[in-house]
Order: C-alpha cells, then sequence, then structure tokens
C-alpha cells in the first residue's frame, strides 16, 4: 500500500485507545508500533525510528510532553501528534509552540485523526523530497556554484571547465537575472586565479568620469575631491579576474581606454603620468546586443572581437523549466533561515504555478518571488495566496490569448466535433496562405495526401 513504508508510533496509557488508533491506521495502511507509558514509548522510538507519533500527554511517571522533548533530543525533526483533554490544551499548544504538528482532543473525532496524520505524513514525504533536493543544490554548489537540472545549463557548464583553466577574455550573454555574475564566479573559481582578487564593477551604474576613476585610479588632486591617490579596479585585481558588468553602457572614450588595457595590459591612473602594468583576465557581461551594437557604430568593433574571445549565452529560466523547483527550494531554504521562518515546501498548486511562468525577470524574479512568499505565508508551507497576483492570473490569461487565437473564447455550446472543424479550417487557411495557394506544398506541410485537401478545401468553401 501506499503508506506501508511509514511507521507511526501510538502512544497511550489506555488500551482501547491503542487498540482503536491501531486498527484504524492499519487501515490506512501504515506500519504501526504501540507503547503504554512515556518511558516505552522512549525505548519504542530509539528502536523502531517511527515517522510519525500520536501520543497522550497525560500519562504517569515520564508525560507525553516530556517523552516529546527527550525524543527532539535524539531526533530533531520528529514529527508528533499529541493527544489532549479540554483541561490541557493549554500545554498542547505550548507544545507546538516547541515543534509538535498538532493536537486532537480526546475524546477524538476519528476522521480527524485520520486526516491529521495523513496531511503528517504527507509533509513528510514533502520533507523527505526536499531533503534530496537540498543534496543536489549542495552537491551542485561544491562542484560548480550552478544549481541546475537543465541540459542547456549543463552543456554550459561543462564549457565553462574547458574554458576556465585559460586567460581567455570572456564575454558573458543573456537577459536581465539569468545568472551571468555566477558564471563569472564559476569562472574564476575553477582557474589558475583563483587565489588572485575577483573584482566586480558594475558600468552602468556609474557616470563616466566616475566610472573612469573606478577603473583606473587617480592622483591626488586630479579633480575636485580627489584628495589622495586612489587604486583603481585594474590594479586590484592584479594577479585575479576583473568583471565587468553591462559593458554595453560604456561611452566611447572609456571603450578606447579599455581596449588598450586588453591589448598592452598597461593604464594610467586619472591625472597621472606612470604606466602601470596589470596581469589580469577580463571577463566581461551585458543583457545587450554588442554585436548589432556594432553595426549602429554604437561599440568599437576592435573592442568587442577582443571581449568575444569566448562567448557564453545564460539561458533564460523560462528555457530551463527543470530548474525552477530546484531553485525555488534553494531560495525557500536561504529566506526561511533569514526571516527565521519554518516552512515545509510549496503547495503542489503553487509549484506548478511557479513551473508555468514565463519569468521575464529570470532567476532574480524567483528569487524575489519566493521571498516574499516566505514573509507573506502564514502556515507551514507556500500555497497559491501566498503568490503574487501577476503570477496567480498568468496561467488564465495565457489559456483566454490561446483560446481567443483559435477562435474559441466563445465555444460554449459548441460540440467537440464543431470546434475541432474550426481549427482545422483555420489551420489549413493559414497554410494556404504561406504557401500562396499551392495546395501540394499545403498538403505536404500538413501531412496530408492532395485528395484530402481538396476535399477539406471544398468543405470549408477556402477557394
Amino acid at each position: 500500500m501506499v503508506n506501508s513504508n511509514y511507521t507511526v508510533l501510538v502512544v497511550d496509557d489506555e488500551e482501547s485507545v491503542r487498540k482503536l488508533l491501531a486498527a484504524v491506521l492499519k487501515r490506512e495502511g501504515y506500519q504501526v508500533v504501540c507503547a503504554d507509558s512515556g518511558e516505552e514509548a522512549l525505548v519504542q522510538f530509539r528502536a523502531v525510528q517511527p515517522e510519525l507519533i500520536l501520543m497522550d500527554i497525560r500519562m504517569p511517571n515520564i508525560d507525553g510532553i516530556t517523552a516529546f522533548k527527550e525524543m527532539r533530543k535524539i531526533r530533531q525533526n520528529v514529527t508528533v501528534i499529541l493527544m489532549t483533554a479540554y483541561a490541557a490544551v493549554e500545554t498542547a499548544v505550548e507544545a507546538i509552540k516547541l515543534g509538535a504538528f498538532d493536537y486532537v482532543i480526546k475524546p477524538f473525532d476519528i476522521e480527524e485523526v485520520k486526516l491529521l496524520v495523513n496531511r503528517a505524513i504527507q509533509l513528510r514525504k514533502m520533507t523527505e523530497k526536499i531533503d534530496v533536493l537540498n543534496r543536489q543544490l549542495a552537491e551542485s554548489y561544491r562542484l560548480d556554484k550552478i544549481l541546475t537540472n537543465s541540459p542547456k545549463m549543463q552543456e554550459l557548464c561543462r564549457t565553462i571547465a574547458k574554458i576556465a583553466q585559460s586567460n581567455a577574455s570572456v564575454l558573458i550573454t543573456g537577459e536581465s537575472g539569468t545568472g551571468k555574475e555566477l558564471i563569472a564566479n564559476t569562472i574564476h573559481y575553477n582557474s589558475k586565479r583563483k587565489n588572485g582578487p575577483f573584482i566586480k564593477i558594475n558600468c552602468g551604474a556609474l557616470p563616466e568620469g566616475l566610472l573612469e576613476s573606478e577603473l583606473f585610479g587617480h592622483e591626488k588632486g586630479a579633480f575636485t575631491g580627489a584628495v589622495m591617490r586612489r587604486p583603481g579596479r585594474f590594479e586590484q585585481a592584479d594577479q585575479g579576474t576583473i568583471f565587468l558588468d553591462e559593458i554595453g553602457e560604456i561611452s566611447p572614450n572609456l571603450q578606447v581606454k579599455l581596449l588598450r588595457v586588453l591589448q598592452e595590459r598597461e593604464f594610467e591612473r586619472v591625472g597621472g603620468n606612470e604606466t602601470i602594468k596589470t596581469d589580469i583576465r577580463v571577463i566581461a557581461a551585458t543583457n545587450r546586443n554588442l554585436e548589432e551594437m556594432v553595426k549602429q557604430g554604437e561599440f568599437r568593433q576592435d573592442l568587442y572581437y577582443r571581449l568575444n574571445v569566448v562567448c557564453l549565452s545564460a539561458p533564460p529560466l523560462r528555457e530551463r523549466k527543470e530548474d525552477i523547483e530546484l531553485l525555488a527550494g534553494y531560495f525557500l531554504q536561504k529566506f526561511m533561515k533569514e526571516n527565521d521562518k519554518d516552512i515545509i515546501g510549496f503547495d503542489p498548486d503553487a509549484l506548478s504555478l511557479l513551473e508555468d511562468y514565463s519569468w521575464p525577470g529570470n532567476v532574480r524574479e524567483l528569487a524575489n518571488v519566493v521571498e516574499r512568499a516566505v514573509i507573506m505565508s502564514t502556515g507551514g508551507m507556500i500555497f497559491p495566496e501566498d503568490l503574487p497576483e501577476s503570477i496567480r492570473e498568468s496561467k488564465d490569461s495565457r489559456e483566454n490569448q490561446l483560446k481567443s487565437s483559435l477562435g474559441l473564447e466563445k465555444a460554449a455550446g459548441q460540440t467537440l466535433k464543431e470546434m475541432i472543424k474550426k481549427v482545422e479550417c483555420m489551420l489549413i487557411k493559414e497554410a494556404l496562405q504561406r504557401n500562396h495557394g499551392n495546395k501540394v506544398k499545403t498538403a505536404k506541410e500538413l501531412g496530408m495526401s492532395r485528395r484530402s485537401i481538396l476535399y477539406k478545401i471544398q468543405e470549408y468553401e477556402l477557394d
């Protein structure tokens, strides 16, 4: 049976209660072990290692709360449902604060007990799945710092492994939020320069004058406010790697100076005459089309070729759907810890919404959505209502667009046969237009015989 791999420990000093619960839970498919005291419960807990404990609070000698605390010392993530009388509800609530899953009041409704047990086991299953995901995450981070199950990303990782040991300049392209900085980190920390500095600068975040000073440094008195000599990022990156993010935003003047650094590995500070040599590897990233910018005269062709010795493309999240559950699980653990929350995982409907969404903001947007969900969540799981409205509505919006494009938005009252004919007519009509009325080409494109296409054209009056 589906629950046969899960053992429930029933603890109560009343034999009738133990027998009742054991019979009910065995019918549900669980393995059941019973104990008549807190002392026996601890013995069985150590011996059997049950997935769930259903335990009375009021028992002689070692009561349920004390036994629960002892169990948590043995296994921190123990799952316990406490049974209590009305007079002990306050104690049960305190136990939940200590980590108990829930409590049920005696005399209990057996259906309520079954529901609670099944919920606890389902959450246990999800916890086990999350543990597996966490191990995958840890392994991925340890090897290459890129968390992925995607074939595209795995191929990218293999390419990174090949080029990391070289000193070649690398250009990383991709939409905003796809993890270009993470790729740059991976290259550096898998290279011969991994023990050297890794210096990062966002070229789009600073105006030209300030960016020049940041990159090349300045001498004392070079401009107003330059009260002392300051080394630039290229100096700081000596023997290491410099990462130039948003490289497409730099001005033509800075493009010339950057080209010289790439060609000669030398530069002067702003306001200075001393030529400074530097031994660096340059990694650049952009979400713009540099090749098109070269054609438009907005980016130097010689600089483009210097940067683009090796080009890596970071795929958008919508092209690596396999990674959404993996990354969402990683961010959930991260933001749970930051916000001191205890959340077991994602409700299947919430996870389905995440996997169906197009993620225009890519991994960065996913991280923001999970962080918001952790903050908004008031239960033990992330539910659809914890997600932004834009994500909840996007699935319905896409379905409506599909219906509209197929002419099915007013399909109520139509039979399936009528709807299929409507779609078939539209597809044949569009294929005829693409093939300029050539029936042989249209039939071939649609995988139909010439005789069939002629019949359909006549049936739908498409001549």
